[in-house]
């Protein structure tokens, strides 16, 4: 019987090729959607489980309470990681580390960038790698060795035996290669190529804890809940932070959660890249529904002509169940020729798709994870597609269909028009999400952030330019290149401040009062270089020797201390006691997601880790020939490495660029499927009312007339999609917007204008079938009669 169903399920894709075609396109373009969303998402959220002992790993913040609401810190102060080991018995080990950042490794003449973090010794103790050459714990132990990645070991040392050989780091220190470990997946939020001991770097603002710069990572031992650990650490800054931090509290996120659930809102994980998981999960079941409703719409549609088979195969004593058995493989079929097509679609949008989405993502056929989601795809959509036609078609009376009368009331043509209009509803709501992120990405090019970033380079102060002894030589001699304007240095770039503190004490500051005022250090000229407006007072100068305790803040600062004048005012801050010497008005220290925190610049020139220039306008490329120039002669050791201010501002939305380009790419690709579909349903329209037009264009009907007819009730249905999507699109995209706290409006003309886009899509489409339907001989149209 099976064999039976397959050679007419065969046949009848071969009698009918352009609904066929259409059918088999049409679902191959939503499978292949749905395999590489599939792949992204999968990749999304095996981040970190590979890891041996995931489900034991932490990675540590701790809470404050201000003004009445909780804020979860992603950074941690130095001390913390101490306090845990010696505190909580719960713990098995806790390691903390850098931010992490490229230095220059040198091997003889070979010599190139690499990303490494210096950690503290029991960094491999919660990590556990695959050690390859030597041991990784006693090597970081050591404050001379390094521990190298596999991939550096390569590339270093060609025959692979890196164990015991020197390698030179940052131009200037020399270090034995200790150990070297596996490379990490690219699903991990931890990445390195090189680490080195913590002590190595250990400065004395490092052991503060009002200072928040640090990630700490925790393993609990087996059987430890993450609440039972949390219970001994709740009174860690009691016992050891000073009175001013006593309040905060440390708490613990799963590794498996971090990458996933970065947000935090009063206490609680509210979001993240799941928002985009979730984001671009329903699209691909969007784009699969568009595509299984062409196929039901078509198979329902052209009911008539399977008719009579259906009849005569009731007579000669088919059962119901048998007929749905034929109907159901026709459309397993169909859907196993759409998910081969697929799997070639994907094989070639894949590098495409990688590039776009920053990721690694390969079609492995050998792979059993990706036979079970082709076989999932196939069963799923040839079900959903074929179930309401194979039901509605076994159901059919014999006696009706052979006499001729096949109307079944309005059922199966309301049936149609309800699957167009949700089809079309769902196109709709992509377009107006494309609309509306593609505005809210020109919200955050166009918005005045406060500061220039527009003519900004930043170069890293590394090797003979981070050194005491060059650094104001080499100051100078930029600011005298005739296309710079001016130069300033900083430790972090100013569009993405993640260090914040606690230690902010002003003359009437409420004892016991929480606080987190976000930090920076550094250099002369940074107002003037980045265009920042001072309210009051003045930046800080280079003959200004007092300048080292002195502090600018900003408004937000001055609202913290209830100071409407605080320029000249005294305040106590890491250097100890100092004056206001500057106001700047607020400008955005991080992405718009984030309100404008409090700020507070130190002058110290020493601790900075880039120089910040800014070029004249139109003179760009000429300053850039004149800093590599100099750069050179003063650092010949390192490669030019420059970054412009408004890329690294660009990277803040990369989440956002890709959500922007899924909706882009794929709300086209969801558009053109309703379109299939809709071309389908029309030439079939067109074909059942073939003597209808031929004897209206005898009566005298235009060809005008005949196209509108045709294509009226098309876009009925099409504007009944636009007016039932547009109240829910709005809810959706008025939820991600509020997602920052700087938006842009969502204006009630763009639901307008992603349904003129509809209505022109949509007649188009038919237009073709309608046109060519009118201009038949009608001759021909009524010749049997």
């Amino acid at each position: 019987m099976l064999r039976n169903y397959i050679k007419i399920a065969v046949r009848s894709l071969l009698k009918h090729k352009l609904y066929s075609g259409i059918n088999v396109f049409g679902l191959a373009l939503g499978m292949a959607c749905a395999l590489l969303i599939g792949l992204w998402v999968r990749d999304e959220l095996s981040y970190d489980r590979f890891w041996s002992n995931a489900k034991n790993i932490y990675f540590v913040r701790f809470q404050s309470e201000y003004q009445g609401e909780i804020y979860t810190n992603f950074v941690t102060p130095g001390p913390l990681q101490e306090a845990i080991a010696n505190d909580v018995p719960e713990v098995d080990a806790v390691t903390k580390t850098d931010w992490g950042r490229d230095y220059l490794v040198k091997v003889g003449d070979r010599k190139a960038k690499e990303f490494g973090h210096f950690a503290t010794s029991a960094f491999f103790d919660v990590f556990d790698m695959t050690a390859l050459q030597g041991n990784p714990k006693t090597a970081l132990a050591q404050t001379n060795q390094i521990v190298v990645s596999r991939k550096l070991a390569e590339k270093f040392f060609p025959d692979g035996q890196a164990l015991g050989k020197t390698l030179q780091l940052d131009n200037d220190k020399f270090y034995v290669v200790g150990a070297v470990v596996d490379n990490l997946p690219t699903a991990s939020t931890i990445q390195f190529d090189w680490i080195v001991n913590w002590k190595v770097q250990e400065q004395d603002w490092q052991t503060k804890w009002g200072n928040n710069s640090f990630m700490t990572y925790a393993r609990l031992n087996p059987n430890t809940t993450q609440a039972q650990a949390e219970a001994s650490m709740k009174l860690l800054y009691k016992r050891h932070a000073p009175k001013e931090h006593s309040e905060n509290v440390a708490m613990l996120q799963p590794l498996t959660d971090l990458h996933l659930y970065r947000d935090y809102k009063n206490g609680k994980p509210v979001g993240g890249r799941i928002e985009y998981v979730r984001i671009f999960s329903v699209v691909a079941l969007f784009i699969l529904l568009v595509a299984c409703i062409n196929f039901m719409n078509l198979a329902t549609a052209r009911s008539a002509i399977r008719a009579k088979e259906v009849g005569v195969r009731k007579v000669v004593g088919a059962l119901r169940s048998s007929l749905i058995g034929q109907f159901m493989s026709e459309s397993i079929l169909t859907s196993l020729l759409a998910i081969i097509l697929s799997l070639v679609l994907v094989r070639m949008a894949l590098p495409t798709f990688n590039t776009l989405f920053d990721k690694q993502l390969t079609l492995s056929l050998t792979e059993p994870m990706l036979w079970q989601l082709v076989a999932g795809l196939v069963l799923i959509t040839g079900f959903v597609s074929g179930s309401y036609p194979a039901l509605f078609l076994s159901g059919l009376q014999p006696i009706r269909i052979l006499k001729g009368r096949l109307q079944a009331g309005s059922g199966p043509a309301l049936f149609r028009r309800t699957l167009v209009v949700f089809q079309f509803g769902l196109s709709m709501f992509l377009i107006i999400g494309m609309l509306t992120v593609s505005r809210q990405m020109r919200f955050f090019r166009t918005h005045n952030l406060g500061l220039d970033r527009e003519n900004v380079i930043s170069i890293p102060l590394e090797g003979e330019l981070a050194s005491d002894k060059k650094l104001d030589v080499v100051r100078r001699a930029v600011s005298q290149l005739p296309s710079i304007s001016s130069v300033s240095t900083a430790n972090m770039l100013p569009i993405d401040i993640q260090s914040t503190s606690g230690d902010l004490v002003w003359p009437g500051k409420e004892p016991g009062m929480e606080t987190s005022v976000s930090t920076m250090s550094v250099g002369n000229d940074f107002v003037k270089t980045m265009n920042i407006k001072l309210v009051a007072g003045r930046d800080f100068r280079a003959d200004s020797p007092a300048d080292s305790s002195n502090y600018l803040i900003n408004e937000a600062t001055a609202k913290l201390m209830g100071m409407r004048d605080p320029v000249g005012k005294e305040v106590t801050f890491w250097y100890g006691k100092g004056r206001i010497v500057g106001l700047m008005k607020d400008f955005h220290i991080n992405s718009l997601h984030q309100a404008i925190n409090p700020l507070i610049l130190t002058y110290t020139p020493r601790n900075t880790s880039y120089l910040l220039i800014k070029t004249h306008p139109g003179q760009t490329q000429q300053a850039l020939t004149e800093l590599e120039q100099l750069t050179k002669s003063f650092n010949p050791n390192y490669p030019f490495t420059y970054h412009f201010l408004d890329e690294d501002y660009e990277k803040l939305y990369r989440s956002e660029q890709q959500v922007q380009e899924l909706v882009n790419y794929f709300g086209i690709l969801a558009v053109l499927i309703s379109c299939l579909g809709l071309f389908g349903l029309a030439a079939f329209t067109a074909e059942q009312r073939t003597k209808e037009i031929g004897v209206r264009k005898v009566l005298g009907a235009s060809v005008a007339s005949i196209v509108g007819l045709l294509s009226t009730d098309f876009l009925k249905l099409v504007l009944i999609a636009m007016v039932l999507a547009s109240p829910l699109a709005w809810m959706a995209l008025d939820k991600w917007l509020n997602s920052f706290v700087y938006r842009d409006t969502l204006p009630w003309w763009i639901f307008a204008f992603a349904a003129l886009i509809a209505v022109v899509v949509a007649l188009a489409t038919v237009s073709y079938q309608s046109i060519r339907a009118a201009l038949v001989n009608p001759v021909k149209s009524l010749r049997s009669e």
